[in-house]
């Protein structure tokens, strides 16, 4: 469980392409402090488990699934990426419940740059329109943020110079891909009011 308040703007060292899987090992002095092998850490929203550890560094293998659901793929040697330990138990929950189960990917749309903040547009998979609403949070690259407008097929966020300064979005371009998490209890809610709909007898007709 995380929270989505990165703690760490990483890198990427070095990228094995296996047969149906990836290897990445990643930089990340702070996340690799008291690691240790079976660990999650969080890649930009992506929950990784730790397979090797080395001075500073940590080991993490990829497969198929996480590289079609996610923008994972796309990573190289030297690319920047946000890092997440868990959330320790009876720590502050400075952001929202986040899993690191993607649930699919949009791309940058447009960028409002401001001198104190931006507004960033990206764009949103029309199965996950439903989950995403005005002041409601969702997960960027392994960021917790507040919707500003909610769109029909977009939605937009307020970017601060702090989260510009310590995380990937500072850096993001447009047409560049971001991985996103919606929030899981509207998911629930929606199952649970599915499954009650469902069983709930049809009223006679009179």
């Amino acid at each position: 469980m995380f929270t989505g308040i990165v703690e760490e703007l990483g890198e990427v060292t070095a990228v094995e392409e296996l047969d149906d899987a990836s290897r990445f090992r990643l930089r990340g002095p702070v996340v690799t402090e008291g690691a240790k092998h079976g660990d999650s850490i969080a890649v930009n929203g992506v929950c990784l488990t730790v397979v090797d550890l080395g001075e500073h560094e940590f080991t993490a293998d990829v497969m198929a699934e996480t590289l079609n659901r996610s923008s994972l793929g796309a990573l190289a040697a030297g690319s920047r990426v946000n890092l997440e330990r868990p959330m320790a138990l009876g720590g502050r929950l400075g952001g929202h419940i986040v899993q690191g189960h993607v649930d699919g990917t949009g791309r940058i749309i447009d960028r409002e740059v401001s001198e104190n903040w931006e507004i960033v547009k990206i764009s949103l998979p029309a199965d996950l329109t439903r989950y995403v609403v005005e002041k409601g949070s969702i997960t960027v690259d392994g960021v917790s943020l507040t919707v500003v407008e909610a769109g029909p097929d977009f939605f937009t966020i307020s970017l601060i110079p702090t989260t510009l300064a310590l995380t990937t979005l500072g850096l993001k371009q447009a047409g560049d891909p971001v991985n996103l998490e919606v929030d899981v209890i509207a998911k629930y809610v929606e199952r649970l009011l599915g499954d009650r709909a469902a069983q709930e007898p049809e009223e006679p007709v009179k």
